[in-house]
């Protein structure tokens, strides 16, 4: 395999030799000896690094109206249309897309992009329409018949590029619609979240290099705006990408201006507010934790004359799509959106971003800073930074920690199943007590360590409601398969409307395998001659080896799993950190992504603030008082299953909710976030029984 090579003339470098290729470039073809490599090979390699130039070149400005590209594209398209893998770290507005928007139009084939953004997707896919380039998406908001569509252009092959999210690879349907489709490039976008050092770990990424090898794909993209270089490691390991093959640009803006200010939580609205009037208008966007927090400000502001919406996850799709193309269009709009969730809005001009709350790392300060200003003009980004804030984030990376009882409840669970199993996530979440993706974390953590073997997950309920007579939708089949979808159609069992089918009872009956159902069953669903419908995903495994003692195991795992809460809790004391630095901040934030600045910047709160570093005050913090206290035990003794340990009542007291505790709808109990202006480690330590 070629390593990563800085261009076409270092490509022909590379294949020549050093000598030959000086020879090659001072007197031309016929100076290189006739043994070795020989002219054929400088002449090919020569006339296909001309060719694949003036390819993403005319490409570029016919497709996508650009003269030049920017610092690493050309690097990394080359690359990719050499047939290479590659992984591109560029910051945020630095033109990540391109490198494999473009590479979709010269190749023969399907490019699948993955993304957890959806807002990004949409806002993508309509820049590249008006453009004449045809793209679609998969996400929860397409309707039957749009999914119906969207997969009729992907077989048809008149799609070059489809997004999906990363959740859409548990999906049997798709995986097995995509397993017949030539995919010429797999490009992964927020290729961080495969790293468990990464600021948003998610296990589903874990697995997109087997579904990469499953559908066979040519070549493969991972894309980033924030990868030390621990992350690009494991990015490159994860997706067997040579770690030679990473193209990492500057993370320095000068075009952004970068402040910080100490807030009291009483006083931030009106701040918010005074500081929005003080400036020109121009697209804002406000970065908040909490989706209730995104409407009361987002009201407050309109309340105050400022054109302002909300935009978070618990938005219904229509209602996402709307606020965003308001956005999109706007030139003084306000919107103020959650950070757990991310707007991912493809937008250039947006000239202020104010983080309402702290950012939950430099990651992410650096990720949603980066959407300020991609035009290249001068914008704003402002932190307002209050102690309050850190109890609410930390108590993310709290939640998502289980008790080490639940922990071992969970592993005798899962090793009592059999060496072949199937599981419901949702279920094993709430019969232990612990997060639905916290589970498929841990079981991420056995198949890495060689315990269990991930299978394909599969939908446990199959049902349809025909939309036109049996009669006639036999009629449409030769004899062979018509026989097959009789058999078929009379396994299933009626009721009222819809018609329920055992898959695999189906399969076995008929003597075929559950893939042949599955795929006459979509067939039949996307030429609307049936309604189908499915539920109740459950993953399979396969038991590679017992743990010689679950004691020890369930320490490994506890262990891992606090190693993963206390690197999160450290990534905000790394925010504190720089808020309080006496030095140049924007020197040290690129020194954090592997670059080094010569001078300091000028432009952020230290340099502009008489070098002089800012004090972040102590957050409160209070004592459980007597008649709490009593309450809570109340509480205890009605539900003694919700509350079986000291961190499952620090949760509750914090404010933080569980699978039993949202089954049990505790979070409307007074007591509930009683505590919540209280660390979650010192409410831990007045439990009667803490460790």
């Amino acid at each position: 395999m070629l390593c990563c090579l800085a261009n076409a003339e270092a490509c022909l470098e590379f294949e020549l030799g050093r000598s030959n290729y000086l020879s090659f470039r001072n007197s031309g073809i016929d100076a290189i000896p006739s043994k070795g490599l020989g002219k054929s090979v400088a002449r090919n390699a020569y006339e296909r690094s001309l060719t694949i130039a003036d390819s993403t070149t005319k490409t570029l400005q016919e497709s996508f109206g650009f003269d030049e590209f920017l610092p690493g594209q050309r690097e990394t398209i080359e690359r990719i249309l050499d047939g290479k893998s590659a992984v591109a770290i560029f910051p945020t507005g630095g033109g990540k897309s391109l490198c494999y928007q473009l590479p979709a139009l010269l190749l023969d084939g399907l490019t699948l992009i993955v993304s957890p953004l959806i807002a990004l997707m949409k806002d993508q896919i309509d820049a590249l329409e008006q453009r004449g380039v045809k793209a679609r998406r998969l996400d929860s908001s397409l309707t039957l018949e749009g999914y119906r569509e969207v997969m009729d252009e992907v077989r048809s092959g008149r799609l070059s590029m489809l997004y999906v999210a990363p959740e859409r690879f548990n999906n049997e349907r798709f995986r097995q619609a995509m397993s017949s489709i030539r995919i010429s490039l797999f490009a992964v976008d927020e290729a961080h979240c495969i790293s468990e050092w990464g600021h948003n770990f998610r296990p589903d990424y874990l697995k997109l290099a087997e579904y990469a090898e499953d559908f066979r794909v040519e070549r493969i993209l991972a894309l980033t705006a924030t990868a030390t270089s621990k992350v690009a490691d494991d990015i490159c390991a994860g997706l067997d990408i040579d770690t030679d093959c990473v193209c990492r640009t500057g993370f320095y803006r000068p075009n952004l201006t970068q402040l910080m200010r100490i807030v009291d939580d009483d006083d931030r609205d009106q701040i918010l507010a005074e500081t929005l009037k003080s400036r020109p208008s121009g697209p804002t966007v406000v970065y908040v934790t909490q989706q209730k927090t995104a409407e009361r400000v987002a009201s407050i502001l309109a309340s105050t004359g400022f054109d302002a919406r909300y935009y978070h996850a618990g938005l219904s799709a229509e209602r996402r799509s709307d606020v965003q193309e308001w956005f999109q269009d706007s030139t003084d709009g306000v919107v103020v959106a959650t950070i757990a969730f991310g707007m991912g809005i493809d937008k250039s001009d947006i000239r202020f971003v104010y983080h309402y709350n702290l950012p939950k790392g430099l990651e992410s300060y650096a990720q949603e800073i980066g959407r300020a200003g991609r035009d290249g003009d001068p914008s704003t980004c402002e932190m307002f930074v209050c102690s309050s804030d850190l109890n609410a984030l930390e108590n993310f990376a709290y939640g998502d920690t289980p008790a080490r009882a639940d922990l071992l409840n969970l592993l005798n669970d899962v090793f009592s199943l059999g060496d072949n199993f199937d599981v419901s996530l949702y279920d094993l979440s709430f019969k232990h007590d612990i997060r639905q993706l916290v589970v498929r974390t841990l079981l991420t953590y056995l198949e890495l360590d060689g315990f269990l073997k991930g299978g394909t997950p599969f939908y446990s309920q199959y049902k349809f409601a025909p939309l036109v007579s049996s009669a006639e939708i036999l009629s449409q089949f030769d004899e062979t398969r018509r026989e097959f979808l009789r058999a078929l159609l009379t396994n299933a069992k009626q009721a009222q409307k819809w018609f329920n089918i055992d898959v695999d009872q189906c399969a076995s009956s008929l003597n075929t395998t559950r893939d042949r159902v599955i795929r006459a069953l979509d067939y039949l669903s996307e030429r609307e001659m049936i309604e189908l419908s499915t539920a109740g995903v459950r993953s399979r495994y396969r038991v590679l080896k017992a743990p010689d003692n679950l004691e020890t195991l369930t320490d490994d795992l506890y262990e891992r799993v606090k190693q993963r809460e206390s690197r999160e809790v450290g990534r905000l004391g790394q925010v504190l950190d720089l808020v309080s630095l006496d030095a140049c901040q924007i020197t040290s934030l690129c020194q954090y992504f592997d670059q080094e600045l010569d001078a300091p910047c000028g432009h952020c709160n230290w340099c502009l603030n008489e070098k002089k570093p800012l004090t972040v005050p102590p957050r409160p913090q209070s004592e459980m008082s007597a008649e709490s206290a009593s309450q809570l035990q109340a509480l205890v003794d009605e539900h003694p299953k919700v509350f079986r340990s000291p961190e499952s009542r620090t949760r509750f007291l914090c404010g933080i909710t569980s699978p039993r505790s949202t089954r049990a709808r505790l979070s409307r109990h007074a007591l509930f976030g009683a505590m919540a202006n209280t660390p979650f480690q010192v409410v831990l330590e007045q439990q009667p029984d803490a460790e």
